[in-house]
């Protein structure tokens, strides 16, 4: 079959990789894709929120799949626009609907989600600029550290740890009176801390049943042992040691079940992926967050471990048909180390030349583009996160120390990348 995968990211280099080794994947387009997934189908210079010039090139191009890849056309309706299309909605489709996708489109309605289906989460109270003054008065009767999250989609931004009340009164008014983040803190979500371990789990779902894909825990902060800035992820590592099946079973009948049967009973259209963002504390699962599609730079650990043809995964999930697929894992750790431009999360450079990149595709470890072009026949950087490396190990510690001596062969100016990816499971790495 003809696939359009949409997207531009170390996600979809992932994806399209995974598709492209499939029997049942014929023709691979990619929209806009970047110079990773150049070398696995055809580029589309198309907006991934362009639904018009989207439904015509599924049209032209005689497409028999569609799998979004980010949040953004998920949230404004994509999978709608397809469905209310005659030429279009016979196709099968891989994404929720975009009163789904308030999962992730919004905390106050995933938040408000959970409460009514009794998924286990941290308490909180929205609030919107006219209720300011209710705001600041929640905050000041909150135990420290405080939450705030914008409610909208903020570019992976919008989330602030607070640990004194000046910050969080001040941090409260910027993001709701001077529109720090736009239109997404237009209402914000002030949320009780949890601690303990986070990690991520994933999910395929065609509505009614479900499979579990491999887990695994990113690393968001810029610096080594989770200091620094927060970015869009340093790394990610999978499996997690400590997801074993007492957790497993905690985290299915208490959060994904309850998840699924809320999305039947309030009629959401969900046939895709759910990230569940988690915080383990005690053994005790709870749910930071949901996304409505794989993690970055998750995915670059999770598919690589995964045994079975994506291609029939995703047919099924489309099809109604999931009860009958088992899913297989390589018994092996991947680890996934990010390459990223000087001066990211901030100011950073683009167009920067790289070298060493060539041949990225090898039996143990996978080189994933991220932020990348090509101009002639020179690859450039495009973006704050250039390159993702993948490895494979008998151990975390060893995928990793297997991805940063692979990386370590690439080069570009001002590159930086972080060295002690699943630091907190080895003694030394």
């Amino acid at each position: 079959m003809n696939i359009l995968l949409i997207g531009g990211g170390g996600r979809e280099h992932t994806m399209a990789w995974k598709l492209n080794e499939s029997p049942l994947c014929d023709k691979l387009f990619i929209l806009p894709g970047n110079a990773g997934t150049a070398t696995l189908g055809v580029n589309l210079p198309i907006s991934i929120t362009n639904f018009e010039a989207i439904g015509e090139a599924v049209l032209k191009y005689e497409i028999n799949m569609v799998v979004v890849g980010p949040e953004e056309p998920l949230v404004k309706g994509i999978y709608d626009f397809f469905k209310q299309d005659e030429g279009l909605k016979k196709l099968l489709f891989i994404g929720p609907s975009a009163n789904a996708a308030l999962l992730e489109g919004s905390k106050a309605f995933a938040k408000a989600f959970m409460n009514r289906h009794g998924v286990p989460t941290a308490s909180y109270k929205q609030f919107s600029k006219n209720e300011f003054d209710e705001g600041c008065d929640y905050i000041k009767q909150q135990p420290l550290p405080i939450v705030l999250k914008a409610d909208g989609l903020a570019a992976g931004k919008g989330v602030i740890i607070c640990n004194n009340y000046i910050e969080a009164l001040s941090e409260f008014e910027l993001m709701l009176l001077h529109s720090k983040f736009g239109r997404a803190g237009e209402r914000v979500v002030v949320e009780a801390f949890l601690t303990g371990i986070e990690m991520s789990v994933f999910i395929l779902t065609d509505g009614n049943s479900f499979v579990l894909l491999p887990e695994a825990k990113d690393y968001k902060r810029v610096g080594e042992g989770e200091t620094g800035l927060n970015t869009g992820g340093m790394g990610a590592i999978s499996p997690v040691p400590f997801f074993n099946e007492a957790l497993k079973e905690k985290i299915v009948q208490r959060i994904i079940q309850p998840t699924l049967d809320g999305l039947r009973k309030e009629k959401l259209d969900y046939k895709g992926f759910i990230f569940f963002g988690l915080m383990i504390s005690d053994g005790e699962p709870w749910v930071i967050e949901y996304n409505c599609r794989m993690g970055d730079p998750e995915t670059e650990v999770v598919l690589p471990r995964l045994k079975n043809d994506f291609v029939e995964l995703l047919k099924a999930t489309a099809d109604g048909t999931l009860h009958k697929i088992d899913v297989k894992t390589d018994f092996r750790a991947a680890s996934t180390v990010v390459a990223v431009s000087g001066g990211y999360p901030g100011k950073y450079k683009s167009g920067i030349p790289i070298y060493g990149a060539e041949g990225g595709m090898q039996e143990n470890a996978l080189l994933f583009h991220s932020g990348t072009k090509m101009e002639g026949e020179q690859l450039l950087t495009n973006g704050g996160r250039v390159l993702a490396m993948t490895a494979f190990g008998s151990s975390v510690t060893d995928a990793t120390k297997h991805a940063m001596d692979k990386l370590a062969k690439v080069s570009f100016e001002g590159m930086y990348f972080r060295r002690d990816i699943g630091f907190e499971f080895s003694d030394s790495l």
